[in-house]
């Protein structure tokens, strides 16, 4: 069987921390199927515009709610110091533009990178919209030379377009937030999912050998 799934992702949104954290972690066995996984950074801000999506903090009964939630991914996807910074939200226009320029010009670095990203923000508090906080952080995976260069580029009209044009495709395939997916099966058949939670809903879709959560018995030994 084969497949792709294509994940659209922004560093201003601990949901898609968790996506990709858990893409990761089954890369292998996805690989194993024949099942690629493409990361494409997408602009949050511009697809919450385009779509007339609100975000979730903006709506005092979701931000009530979001405390009991985002406890619980943490939990679940295994990064419990996951946090909220002081200067959330950012505009992540800076960051998500040097993720695109990574990923095509150091693509065996990108993914490692975009973890990085997320960790520094969400676990460590750096606010990577400052430039020279953000040039601090790729100086942990690249020269300092590089680093340089990296944020030179992602002010590059180019690279601005990139990222402009990889949220309009997300928004184009019905995107209203982040993470988004582009999921193609073994038969060709495309459709959309969303969130951090929906995993079972996508290999069901491209017929994958999944198993389900199991509540045993009272009485019964745990497997």
């Amino acid at each position: 069987m084969s497949g792709k799934i294509t994940c659209y992702l922004d560093c201003v949104s601990p949901y898609s921390y968790f996506a990709l954290i858990y893409l990761d972690r089954y890369r292998e066995a996805l690989k194993s199927y024949n099942v690629d996984i493409d990361i494409v950074p997408v602009f949050l801000g511009g697809i919450n515009v385009g779509s007339g999506n609100k975000p979730p903090w903006t709506l005092q009964a979701k931000a009530d709610y979001s405390r009991y939630d985002s406890g619980r991914a943490k939990k679940y996807f295994g990064v419990p110091n996951v946090k909220t910074p002081a200067f959330f939200p950012i505009l992540s226009l800076l960051p998500q533009r040097a993720l695109v320029v990574i990923k095509a010009q150091h693509p065996g670095l990108f993914m490692s990178t975009f973890r990085s990203f997320f960790l520094e923000m969400w676990e460590n508090g750096i606010d990577l919209s400052k430039p020279e906080l953000l040039v601090q952080v790729l100086s942990k995976t690249f020269s300092d030379a590089q680093a340089r260069e990296l944020l030179e580029k992602a002010n590059a009209p180019d690279w601005k377009q990139k990222l402009n044009d990889n949220t309009k495709e997300a928004l184009d395939r019905g995107a209203f937030g982040c993470p988004w997916y582009w999921v193609i099966n073994s038969n060709g058949q495309e459709e959309p999912f969303f969130g951090s939670d929906r995993f079972h809903y996508m290999w069901e879709y491209l017929g994958l050998p999944w198993k389900d959560i199991e509540l045993p018995a009272a009485g019964r030994a745990k497997i």
